[in-house]
């Protein structure tokens, strides 16, 4: 695998010096909620249908996995649209598949049989439209039994088409659908015959069993007070505490009369029996939980242990307040060094934690106390079906829920443990597990006190100092049994140094409570290879397994025998992904070797079942999820009936559909199966499951996997979290591990790698996503092991802060979409048969004739701007042209007719005499945005020479922008260079020289310095076709490209938006643009010659030192009409946002604006137009004002809204169709739904018709194609020395292969469609509205289909808040998506893993490269449009310094 590694900023790379770093908490193996997967067994969702063929369509239509109906896809109860689709899926693609549908879908109720109706095969013949899918039953059947005639007449007419598609002119492409993983026809299946259920061994009853638990207390606590109940160890492993029976038992009376007594008032007590009390104690303080615990069993109120809240935000802590507000606590009872420990407000109170009911905490010391009285007495039962306890579970998902245990379930447990376990009175034993919970809580706090036995109880603080600590108590008390997880066994091997002094052959019974996780049997090995010289035998180790809801499942028991071996299989992994047992050999790798745990409990039935679907009972070679019937486990989840139903209240059936037995199963969570000898194998859990493509694996063999690669070496064992996102309609596995902070990007990277080949030949399934994190940074829960779900939702939400990122898309993401296969063309004549048979119109639209408008415009008159210009100085010599705003918002220079037709005399007389030009050079015009321009512009015209605008370079960055005026000048061989004195000294100085050739400028004319003369004659074109001036402007792609502008050409073009803008001598309109090329030039320069009207100018520049520039002079001159670019509206967006307020107070009116037009050459940004509307309409801003424009280089304005005609119409077509070149039009809101603003209207004297690029045939309403245009304006070729005349030829003189063949049309090179709307044009036509969708040049081919940038990159800056821009291109075939972080730089590698999700979900296209880069690194020409080609060089020669690059495998 030769992958380019990475390559990240050194800021990144530093971590934090050596001394300065701490060991994370717990290098610990598998932590109390498995330091992988919580022990939580989420309850499974009986009802998923098999995963089968229709269960994948279903998915690919719904966008989810829940829904039950459509797991069995056609036939079967699936309503309304569902089905309806569902059906159209099964005419499109299932008739290749012979799997029959899946009909019975199941609930926990009561399995339904779905009768198939005879004769309804998967593939339905007649294809459905309108409503009549909804006119048939769920199953099929019609409705024809149920109603009358007239409706079923009513019926047959809807189902009848109404127009059969004309096949023969009519080839569409299939819609994209996700590909389905085929069942793989060598897929092992089980072979053996039905289970049996599995007995335990009779539950004997032994005479003096007490009849409950609270009974055996005070059987102990009066007979034998003295004898020893818990020993507790301080840090340092010194005994701190022994609590006696006798202690134990006055101690909880007296707790359970306080509780009882004295909490609220004698009326109204706060608690009574059968309430529920939170138990808040520390790890190291078992003696006052167990005093607690007892307490309330005597009080008959229901304990409910839970962690001790560090922080406000600890992990998971907001999950368990819900469950205590869910079970109604209002008291929680702790200890008085946990409740001065606990945060407090500045007046001391304890604060309400995020999510927790309000509590009131009481403190269970004894001082604290008030002595019951002598005659009062707890009232001790027998055991009965009350609860006794609520022990919480963490699920997959980081709820939490409160598994309930009734005392006659408690009590059996006690007993059947006792049995199993052989416990003895007064044995001793050693527990390191949490007391609160589980295996912990089971065997030393509860049976222990039934057989009066002596726990010693190892804090978790002391074997993080030292590992060997209960060990060493095992050998100091004689202990017969010891309660430990596997990373206690692992850890005290990792410190043990052949202590001398070490016995362990007291031991009658080791029992490993995580013993059903695949990798003890590793840790359970180790330390019997090393520990068996220490007297410890092998037939001690008895490894048990267990769950929340079923409690003990299974245990294996202590025997004398030491000639019996414990039960081994070795299994291979391919065969559990499909849930089948394959006995294989232990030199493979891809193989799971799991240890037995033990029998059946006493009393208990047991059998595995299907995972999902109906409790079917397995074959004996299949995975199931294991299921117990006993007296001794939970009954259900507080106050959930539903989740209740499914897991403790399962029916398992025979394949014949009769139930195993009349008494309900509890479903364990745990996945496994009954081996020989009736001898119970667990090879992982429900809720560590993850489905891939249809074959199942566990999340703790991926991490026994990992840990296998160079484990301790890299990254600590049990730091490592596995877990599955679903992306694209499957789940993918992600990989999260914290690295150790010596270890450097090599390392990294290298084990990286090496796990996913582990990982991919072992379990044969790729990697979504490995992510590697600082040491100590993953969520932990309180036993120090990592919360999953907390983990997974970091990674989801981008705030995991991983320091290493290693994604594979590109080789587990399998069920992209077929990529497209080019149809072969149809002709353009069948085409436009098809067309005109079908009664498509062909796709063409026009603004209003300019030759029938009657108007009284004098200016039509002249054929020559310049001849304007003079004929206005003499008839309205003082009217103000030209009004230029600084940045205080006051005028910095005005202009009037006569003023301009001087200082445009002075300026021809400069050049004929100081720059000796002839008629015809061209002259380049570098000013900033003003009214030196305008009058250096019509000198020109005045002395015969064509004009060219050029932007300045900018002082503070002449390197890059010097370049580009040096090669506008060169390119348009211009013949001398006009500018003002401050620019002339620029363009001389030693930086430019730096930057470019200074010796080779054409002569420079500095127009500060005026001659004083007039000239003798101005001059006067001889045709009108000659040329008026060049538009110079660099394209998105970063291609310079003139065009050459003709005199009539430009009268024309200026008619045209006086027309449509209604503009007159009395009129003002503020101009905020760059006046430099396209309409952005001619609004500024020509336009208030042409109609008379006062442009109010405002150069952008300007915005960025006060936004509010532009507003406030469109308020303060009461301007009708405006227009901006969207830069500046950009600016206006985000500079503004939060100044309405003051804005208002200033008086800031936008009321009077009618049009507010965006000069643009792309697709409208309705997002941002959107958001200035309602951003602006406190402000009296009309959202019907705002609008676009559009123009190109061949016809620089072909739409602008204008003020009369309808207002510009936005409809929502589906992106999908769109990458196939087809215009689907859907409704708002629907999935992959992208919103076109229409571009304005079309102006008067243009005509549009929609061509195909590639055959040049035009096309019908609604089609997605390239626009063509004809009008007066258009350009009449482009300027270069580059002589590529076939493609100027192509672009400005184009005819369509058929139809109308004589019009001569210019091809824009945008994609876009026309589409009759119901609206009537001013002419009382119907209106056509023109949508642009994207230019030819910038669209993107991958996997056979068109993608444009811009819906690319609006789903990746949606991703995650700190994208501020993002740009995409595409280099050798690989998606590159460059994004700006606004964070810190820790946030980097976030990105990648929700860019790289986000654009396969929407757009099923792997991107192959993310580049992190810092804010401003995406350039940006002056339209406000992203160089994404100048992007894509920058990235190719390594010049965007960027913060993180990833390479998606």
């Amino acid at each position: 695998m030769a992958v380019p590694m990475p390559s990240k900023r050194r800021s990144l790379v530093v971590q934090t010096s050596m001394d300065a770093y701490t060991p994370p908490d717990t290098s610990s193996g598998s932590e109390d909620e498995g330091s992988v997967q919580g022990d939580s067994q989420g309850t499974p969702t009986s009802s998923q249908g098999s995963i089968n063929m229709e269960h994948w369509i279903s998915q690919a239509i719904h966008g989810s996995t829940t829904s039950t109906t459509s797991s069995s896809s056609t036939q079967s109860g699936g309503s309304g649209a569902a089905h309806r689709l569902a059906d159209v899926m099964a005419q499109t693609h299932i008739e290749n598949h012979s799997a029959p549908p899946d009909v019975t879908t199941y609930t926990s109720e009561h399995p339904i049989q779905v009768e198939r109706p005879q004769g309804s095969t998967t593939s339905r013949t007649a294809p459905k439209y309108g409503n009549a899918e909804l006119m048939e039953t769920g199953d099929g059947v019609p409705v024809s039994s149920r109603v009358s005639a007239k409706i079923q007449q009513l019926v047959n007419t809807l189902k009848r088409p109404k127009r059969p598609p004309l096949r023969e002119f009519f080839v569409d492409d299939f819609e994209e659908l996700l590909e389905v993983q085929q069942p793989d026809p060598n897929q092992p299946k089980p072979e053996g015959a039905q289970m049996l259920a599995m007995r335990g061994e009779q539950l004997g009853v032994v005479t003096n069993w007490p009849p409950s638990l609270e009974a055996a207390l005070q059987r102990w606590g009066t007979i034998s007070p003295k004898a020893p109940c818990l020993t507790t160890m301080d840090t340092n492993g010194k005994p701190l505490y022994i609590l006696t029976y006798g202690k134990l038992w006055t101690r909880s009376m007296k707790v359970a009369y306080n509780i009882l007594h004295k909490l609220g008032t004698k009326q109204e007590p706060m608690v009574r029996p059968g309430d529920r009390v939170a138990l808040v104690f520390p790890n190291n303080d078992p003696a006052a939980s167990m005093v607690a615990f007892y307490g309330c069993l005597l009080a008959e109120v229901v304990p409910v242990p839970i962690e001790v809240p560090l922080t406000r935000k600890d992990a998971g802590s907001q999950q368990i307040g819900f469950l205590l507000g869910s079970c109604g606590v209002t008291v929680a009872l702790t200890s008085d060094a946990c409740h001065k420990g606990l945060p407090k407000s500045p007046t001391g109170e304890i604060p309400q934690f995020k999510g927790w009911p309000k509590l009131l905490w009481f403190v269970t010391e004894s001082k604290h106390l008030s002595k019951p009285p002598r005659d009062w007495f707890p009232h001790i039962k027998d055991a009965n079906n009350d609860t006794a306890y609520i022990e919480y579970k963490t699920c997959k998902d980081g709820s939490v829920l409160g598994v309930t245990v009734t005392r006659i379930a408690l009590l059996t447990h006690c007993q059947a443990l006792t049995q199993a376990c052989g416990y003895t009175e007064a044995e001793t034993i050693v527990n390191v597990l949490d007391f609160k919970k589980d295996v912990g809580l089971w065997h030393g706090i509860l049976t222990s006190v039934m057989n009066m036995m002596h726990v010693i109880s190892i804090p978790y603080s002391l074997m993080k100092v030292n590992p060997l600590s209960w060990i060493q108590k095992v050998c100091q008390y004689k202990a017969k049994v010891a309660c430990v997880k596997s990373r206690d066994m692992h850890w005290a091997l990792v410190a043990h140094r052949d202590q001398r002094d070490i016995n362990l052959s007291s031991l009658r019974m080791l029992i490993v409570a995580d013993g059903a996780n695949p990798w003890s049997i590793s840790s359970c090995d180790a330390f019997l290879n090393v520990f068996q010289s220490k007297g410890l035998r092998q037939e001690v180790i008895c490894p048990c397994a267990s769950s929340p809801e079923a409690l003990t499942v299974a245990i294996r028991r202590p025997t004398d025998d030491s000639n019996q071996p414990p039960g081994r299989g070795v299994l291979s992994m391919h065969g559990l992904t499909y849930g089948v047992i394959r006995v294989d050999s232990e030199e493979k790798l891809s193989v799971l070797t799991v240890q037995d745990v033990g029998l059946v409990m006493p009393g208990a039935i047991m059998c595995a079942v299907k995972p999902d679907g109906i409790p079917q009972l397995c074959r004996t070679d299949e995975i199931g999820e294991l299921c117990v019937c006993a007296i001794a486990t939970g009954t259900s989840y507080y106050g959930l009936s539903g989740m209740t139903k499914n897991t403790f209240e399962v029916f398992p059936v025979t394949s014949s559909g009769a139930p195993v037995g009349e008494y309900p199963f509890v479903r364990t969570g745990l996945l496994g199966f009954v081996g020989p000898g009736g001898l119970v194998f667990v090879v992982g859990k429900m809720d560590g499951l993850m489905v891939v493509s249809g074959r199942r694996h566990n999340a703790d063999d991926i991490v026994a996997t990992a840990l296998a690669v160079e484990p301790m070496k890299f990254v600590y064992r049990g730091r490592i979290a596995v877990f599955s996102v679903t992306v694209l309609h499957d789940e993918r596995i992600v990989i999260v591990a914290e690295q150790r902070p010596d270890s450097t990007e090599e390392d990294s990277f290298q084990w990286m790698s090496r796990v996913l080949q582990a990982i991919d030949s072992i379990h044969q399934v790729g990697v979504y996503c490995l992510a590697l994190v600082p040491a100590n940074t993953l969520p932990k829960t309180p036993l120090g092991g990592i919360h999953l779900s907390e983990t997974k939702q970091l990674f989801l939400e981008g705030s995991l802060h991983p320091c290493n990122v290693l994604m594979c898309p590109h080789t587990c993401v399998t069920n992209l979409p077929k990529p497209r296969q080019k149809q072969p063309e149809i002709g353009p004549a069948s085409v436009m048969v098809g067309n005109l048979v079908s009664g498509k119109r062909i796709a063409q639209a026009s603004g209003r004739d300019l030759g029938q408008i009657e108007d009284n415009d004098q200016a039509r008159k002249f054929l020559f701007l310049s001849e304007v210009l003079q004929w206005r100085a003499q008839t309205t010599p003082d009217h103000v042209l030209y009004t230029l705003l600084n940045c205080r918002g006051t005028i910095a220079s005005s202009l009037t007719c006569v003023q301009l037709h001087k200082r445009a005399e002075k300026i021809a007389v400069m050049l004929m005499e100081r720059g000796h030009l002839q008629d015809g050079d061209h002259v380049a015009l570098v000013y900033p945005p003003g009214i030196d321009l305008i009058a250096a512009f019509y000198g020109c015209l005045y002395a015969g020479c064509v004009p060219i605008t050029v932007r300045p370079p900018h002082p503070q960055n002449i390197a890059t922008t010097l370049p580009t005026v040096k090669m506008i000048v060169e390119v348009s061989r211009s013949a001398c260079l006009m500018t003002t004195q401050l620019i002339c000294k620029l363009l001389r100085s030693r930086e430019a020289a730096a930057a470019v050739d200074v010796r080779a400028w054409p002569p420079i004319l500095d127009t500060d310095d005026l001659p004083k003369k007039r000239p003798a004659q101005i001059y006067k074109p001889s045709n009108p076709d000659t040329l008026a001036y060049l538009d110079f402007s660099v394209s998105t792609t970063g291609m310079l490209a003139g065009v050459k502008m003709s005199h009539a050409a430009t009268s024309a073009f200026c008619r045209s938006i006086k027309l449509q803008c209604e503009l007159y001598p009395s009129r003002e309109v503020a101009i905020c643009l760059d006046p430099y090329c396209g309409l952005g030039f001619v609004l500024w320069c020509l336009c208030s010659v042409y109609s008379g009207h006062q442009s109010i100018l405002i150069p952008p520049s300007e915005l960025e030192t006060s936004p509010a520039l532009w507003l406030l002079a469109v308020s303060q001159y009461k301007v009708r009409d405006t227009f901006c670019s969207y830069s500046v509206m950009e600016l206006c967006t985000k500079g503004l946002g939060s100044q309405t307020e003051s804005l208002k107070a200033r008086g800031l009116d936008l009321s009077r604006v009618r049009t507010c037009v965006v000069v643009a050459e792309e697709r409208p940004r309705i997002a941002l137009t959107q958001s200035f509307s309602k951003l602006f309409k406190d402000l009296g801003l009309h959202p019907r004002a705002v609008s676009t424009s559009f123009g190109c280089r061949v016809n620089l304005a072909i739409c602008l809204q204008g003020t009369s005609g309808p207002d510009p119409t936005t409809v929502y077509v589906d992106m999908r169709a769109l990458r196939h070149d087809r215009v689907r039009l859907v409704e708002r809101g629907s999935p992959h739904s992208l919103p076109l603003m229409e571009s304005g209207k079309i102006l008067p004297g243009v005509r549009i018709i929609i061509a195909n690029p590639e055959t040049k045939g035009p096309l019908g309403d609604s089609h997605l194609g390239e626009i063509w245009v004809h009008s007066a304006h258009n350009a009449s070729g482009y300027f270069t020395i580059y002589g590529d005349e076939s493609l100027q030829s192509d672009h400005f003189n184009s005819r369509l292969s058929f139809g109308d063949t004589q019009t001569v049309w210019a091809r824009t090179g945008y994609l876009g469609f026309l589409r009759r709307t119901e609206l009537t044009d001013a002419n009382g036509e119907r209106h056509d509205a023109l949508y642009v969708v994207g230019a030819l040049d910038e669209a993107m081919e991958l996997r056979g289909m068109r993608y444009h940038p811009i819906d690319i990159e609006t789903s990746v800056i949606r991703a995650h808040k700190s994208v501020t821009e993002c740009a995409v291109f595409t280099w050798t075939n690989l998606l590159v998506v460059v994004v700006e972080l606004d964070g810190s730089e820790q946030e980097a590698l976030d990105l990648v893993p929700l860019v790289t999700n986000v654009v396969l979900e929407e757009h099923y296209l792997v991107v192959g490269v993310v580049v992190v880069v810092d804010i401003g690194v995406i350039p940006i020409n002056s339209r406000g449009e992203k160089q994404r080609m100048h992007l894509r060089d920058g990235f190719l020669a390594d010049q965007l310094d960027p913060i993180y690059v990833a390479y998606n495998m």
